[in-house]
């Protein structure tokens, strides 16, 4: 689902015009960068939480030229930890959804070991 599609589907699912919905839209992806730029944390419950990190620094292998080490520099990025509810609804998927992907890959295994 884009965003386009998202704002539809809010704006279905609430009752709202599709120019309210990504006024919504918008509000939350603003709230939640300037949170998250301001050091701050921003925890649904039963969802998740979305919280900035810094990765330290490192070094690399420079891609160009694999005899010289590169330095990778510390930043800051953005991460999702789920919550328990989105976490326990996507332990039963498999169970709405029919067969599990280890059942379903097994057909084609077993076609090309012969």
């Amino acid at each position: 689902m884009n965003k386009a599609e998202l704002i539809s589907y809010l704006a279905d699912k609430v009752g709202i015009t599709k120019k309210q919905a990504e006024d919504v839209v918008e509000s939350l992806v603003e709230v939640i960068t300037n949170t998250l730029k301001s050091g701050g944390e921003v925890t649904i419950a039963g969802f998740g939480a979305f919280m900035a990190k810094t990765r330290k620094g490192r070094m690399g292998v420079n891609p160009q030229d694999t005899t010289k080490p590169l330095e990778i520099p510390p930043v800051t990025v953005a991460k999702f930890k789920a919550g328990k509810g989105l976490k326990e609804a996507l332990k039963h998927i498999h169970e709405t959804r029919g067969a599990a992907p280890a059942e379903a890959a097994t057909p084609s295994a077993e076609s090309t070991a012969q």
